[in-house]
């Protein structure tokens, strides 16, 4: 069984993470937001954190194990400092996580070491697309078999890093099955549109694309003729996401708990009002049972099991939580909360995507 205490190990990654977030994303987050572009410095204040080259074996250049549970306890600090930044920090987790759990050994051996050199390298992954019946089970983007090889058709929204990565990881459907499969930057019928105009996430560079009758080899299938245990790596996205959804929702209820402290109505601190102190609770209360079902869903994943529920029910009601928590501070704040001269707008709009997005992010 799970245990409710991190290790020592991960309670040295907690701290790391926590700082990085505190010095390098919350001090930053509104400028790089304001600017729809990453900090520069993030992606390799990040790097320095080495979890991913953490995560792969020695065999492949890193120098450890996979554990989703310590991703994803980094994730809710990161995305406490900022949502953006977090998921910049854990871009290159979309190629090379599922390679490691699901690619062959040849692809092993060509990408893994990529990713664990000493500068960041950006990763990416296409898994959503535009309709309004999205089900990363049923996807339209299709792969048919050709010549030896596989002929990609279809289109894809809101793909992290496409432009910036040279290889982007491609879910279509395959005979009936969701598949991936790994698309370089410059194969003929792949093309990046220009980067989406989203609403929350501003730093976070998202593209949307398209493929005709793009052809790859067969090697370039994630886990070869055998494929990938989509559900796995499905899971595994759903659970990073809710972790930092935590993160926001943290964020949230701190700082919108600090101002309720300090500000004055009628001669008492708005937080003493009973109204407000029991908004603060409930949004408290679902936090901490949010964390426990992304631990739950992580410890899934590490142990071998099928993690599809606890997945599914961290990523959704993390989300609304989320969402709840920033909804929260935007009232709290009053006529502040609804100004960019503060942070809860920030947060609510970011918050407003866990409930669209699926794969830009994973453990």
């Amino acid at each position: 069984m799970y245990s409710f205490e991190p290790t020592e190990d991960q309670q040295i990654v907690i701290a790391a993470a926590k700082k990085l977030a505190e010095k390098d994303f919350r001090a930053r987050m509104r400028e790089a937001d304001d600017a729809r572009k990453p900090d520069a410095e993030w992606p390799a204040a990040s790097w320095e954190l080495s979890l991913l080259p953490a995560s792969i074996p020695e065999q492949y250049g890193g120098f450890g194990e996979p554990s989703a549970l310590t991703l994803v306890l980094a994730a809710e600090e990161m995305a406490w400092g900022d949502l953006s930044a977090a998921l910049i920090a854990s871009a290159p987790n979309l190629t090379a996580l599922p390679i490691l759990h699901c690619g062959t050994e040849e692809q092993k051996s060509e990408f893994l070491p990529l990713y664990c050199e000493e500068s960041y390298v950006p990763g990416s992954a296409a898994l959503m697309e535009t309709s309004i019946s999205f089900n990363p089970y049923e996807l339209k983007t299709t792969a048919v078999s050709k010549n030896g090889g596989y002929v990609l058709s279809g289109a894809k929204c809101n793909v992290p890093y496409a432009a910036e990565s040279e290889w982007v990881l491609v879910y279509a459907s395959f005979n009936g099955d969701s598949q991936a499969f790994l698309v370089k930057k410059d194969t003929p019928g792949f093309t990046i549109k220009e980067r989406e105009q989203n609403v929350g996430m501003c730093a976070f560079p998202m593209y949307s694309v398209e493929f005709k009758d793009c052809a790859i080899p067969a090697s370039q299938r994630l886990g070869g003729d055998k494929g990938c245990d989509f559900s796995l790596l499905l899971n595994a996205s759903r659970t990073a996401l809710a972790a930092m959804a935590v993160g926001v929702a943290r964020a949230s209820l701190e700082y919108s708990v600090d101002y309720a402290r300090q500000r004055k109505v009628f001669g008492e601190a708005l937080a003493q009002r009973q109204s407000v102190a029991f908004k603060f609770a409930e949004i408290a209360t679902d936090i901490d049972a949010a964390r426990m079902m992304v631990w739950k869903a992580a410890w899934s994943i590490d142990s071998g099991e099928d993690a599809t529920k606890d997945a599914y029910l961290a990523k959704n009601f993390a989300g609304d939580t989320a969402l709840a928590a920033a909804d929260r501070a935007v009232q709290i704040l009053g006529g502040y909360g609804y100004t960019r001269d503060f942070p809860a707008e920030l947060w609510l709009r970011n918050a407003c995507g866990f409930a669209l997005m699926e794969g830009i992010a994973t453990v």
